[in-house]
């Protein structure tokens, strides 16, 4: 509901109270008149908890608000503002999410949970490694201990795709081991510092809010 709608109808209830409140001043009947006083104002207050819940709900769906200057912004920033609904904050606190529980799948062989996060082409590439894996009696192990940086580095809007780049640093421990649990790379008590770049992408017609992995790069 727009700030004009919400106008149109206080007139509308203004007339209509006018009007009858004139039918009841007719009437002995005072109790009536008090009633329909509280109605009205209850009427009042729905339609200004409406036009706040409409203001809220514009700010949510990213309309371009009057005080924004876009000439001043980067091109990156242009384009972010440019994909519906983006929020560039709850965007890198999901991708951390998203970064460690794919980091954890994939270290498990959890192709259940790759499938849904990445795309049909990476998932395909993930799922390879982790089928030779098997194959050859290997097993990864990985602790994720958190992040010391997740911050946009690109983005990019071709046609109805938006995808973004996000440069992930991370400490991690990593190891490789055998059919026989002996380490053949890595060391359970060395902390890596790793630098990784990951893409997401979505169809920026799509309703739904999930971006899915396309790519990754060290």
């Amino acid at each position: 509901m727009h700030f004009l709608d919400v106008i149109i109808l206080l007139v509308l209830v203004v007339v209509i109270y006018a009007k009858l409140k004139g039918v009841l001043g007719t009437r002995p009947e005072v109790k009536k008149t008090k009633l329909s006083e509280q109605n009205v104002a209850k009427i009042f207050d729905i339609i200004i908890k409406e036009a706040e819940q409409a203001a809220d709900e514009t700010v949510d769906k990213g309309e371009i608000q009057p005080n924004i200057d876009m000439e001043n912004m980067s091109d990156l920033e242009k384009t972010l503002f440019s994909i519906p609904n983006f929020d560039k904050d709850k965007f890198i606190n999901n991708s951390k999410k998203a970064f460690e529980l794919i980091l954890t799948a994939f270290s498990a062989g959890d192709t259940e949970t790759l499938k849904d996060l990445l795309n049909p082409a990476l998932y395909k590439k993930f799922k390879e490694v982790i089928d030779e894996r098997k194959k050859e009696g290997l097993i990864a192990e990985t602790e994720f201990i958190g992040f010391e940086q997740a911050e946009i580095k690109d983005a990019k809007v071709t046609k109805n795709l938006a995808k973004i780049c996000i440069k992930f640093v991370t400490e991690q421990v990593n190891i490789l081991k055998n059919a026989r649990d002996e380490v053949i790379e890595g060391d359970a008590n060395f902390i890596q510092n790793i630098t990784d770049i990951w893409t997401f992408e979505k169809n920026i017609n799509s309703t739904g809010p999930k971006w899915l992995l396309a790519s990754t790069k060290k």
